[in-house]
C-alpha cells in the first residue's frame, strides 16, 4: 500500500514538473527572451554561472553573509531569551517592547537605514539579516525555556547540582530541538532577506549579481540565480534541518514527525 502510494506521489510530480515545464517553453515561445528566456537559455546560464569565478566569487559573498548573520542573530537571541529567563525582570522590555519592534519593523526598512549608517558594504548586508532574523532566536528560544520541565529542575537542585551544572546538562539539551528548528527557520528566511539587502545595500553577492543582470537585461542569469537558490535550500532543509530537527526532538521526548 506505502508503495502504491509513493508511486502516485511521483507520478503526479513528474506531471506537475512536465506541466510546468511545457506552460514555461510555451510561455517563452510568446513573449520575448528578455522577459521569459526558454528553459535551454536559463540552463546554459547556470552553467556559465557555475564556471564563472565572478559569479562564484559572489556565490562565496552570499553564502558568507547568510552564514555570519544567522550565527550571530542566533547568539544574540540565545542571550536575550537566557537574560529574560534567569531575570525576569528584563522580559517586559525585551518580549514585550523590543522583540515586537523588530517583528513589526520592515526588512526593507533595515536595508535603506543600514546603507545610509553604514554604506555599501558587508557590513550593512550583514546588519541588515541579523536584525531580521534576530526575533526568530528570541521568540522560538523563548518558547523553549518556558517549555522546559520544573520538576526535573527542582530535581537537579535537591541532588544538590550546582546552577552551572544544571544548565549544561539539563537546559542546553532541552533546548536542542528548539534551537534545530530555529536554524531551520531562520536560514531560510536569510535567503530572502539577503537577496534584498544586497541588491540596496551590498556591493556583491546574489542580489548585487541580480541588480547587475537586471540592468543588462540578462534574464538568464536572474532565472539561474533563483533557481540555484531554490534548489540550494530545498536540498538543505531536506537532508541536512530535517533530519536534525527529527533526530533531536525524537532523542529529547518531543513529538516529531519527519516531512
Amino acid at each position: 500500500m506505502r508503495a502504491d502510494s509513493t508511486q502516485v506521489k511521483a507520478a503526479f510530480a513528474a506531471l506537475f514538473l512536465a506541466l510546468v515545464v511545457g506552460g514555461w517553453y510555451a510561455a517563452s515561445a510568446r513573449l520575448p527572451p528578455y522577459m521569459m528566456p526558454p528553459p535551454d537559455a536559463v540552463l546554459r546560464a547556470a552553467t556559465r554561472f557555475f564556471t564563472s569565478a565572478r559569479e562564484i566569487g559572489h556565490l562565496k559573498a552570499t553564502l558568507f553573509n547568510v552564514g555570519i548573520s544567522i550565527a550571530i542573530a542566533f547568539m544574540l537571541g540565545s542571550a536575550l531569551a537566557l537574560l529574560c529567563h534567569y531575570m525576569r525582570f528584563a522580559a517586559p522590555t525585551i518580549h514585550g517592547r523590543f522583540s515586537p519592534f523588530l517583528n513589526a519593523f520592515p526588512g526593507i526598512g533595515w536595508t535603506l537605514l543600514a546603507a545610509i549608517w553604514f554604506g555599501v558594504s558587508t557590513t550593512s548586508v550583514v546588519f541588515a539579516i541579523t536584525v531580521v532574523l534576530l526575533p526568530f532566536a528570541l521568540i522560538n528560544l523563548r518558547e523553549g525555556l518556558n517549555a522546559l520541565d520544573g520538576e526535573i529542575d527542582e530535581m537537579a537542585r535537591s541532588f544538590g547540582r550546582s546552577g552551572i551544572r544544571q544548565f549544561l546538562f539539563i537546559v542546553v539539551p532541552a533546548l536542542f530541538p528548539f534551537a534545530i528548528a530555529t536554524l531551520r527557520i531562520m536560514f531560510g528566511v536569510a535567503w530572502k532577506v539577503t537577496l534584498t539587502a544586497e541588491l540596496f545595500g551590498g556591493g556583491e553577492g546574489l542580489g548585487y549579481l541580480i541588480n547587475l543582470a537586471r540592468q543588462e537585461y540578462d534574464t538568464e542569469i536572474i532565472f539561474a540565480v533563483v533557481f540555484t537558490i531554490v534548489v540550494a535550500v530545498y536540498l538543505a532543509d531536506r537532508f541536512i534541518f530535517a533530519p536534525l530537527e527529527f533526530a533531536t526532538s525524537r532523542h529529547f521526548g518531543r513529538q516529531g514527525k519527519r516531512r
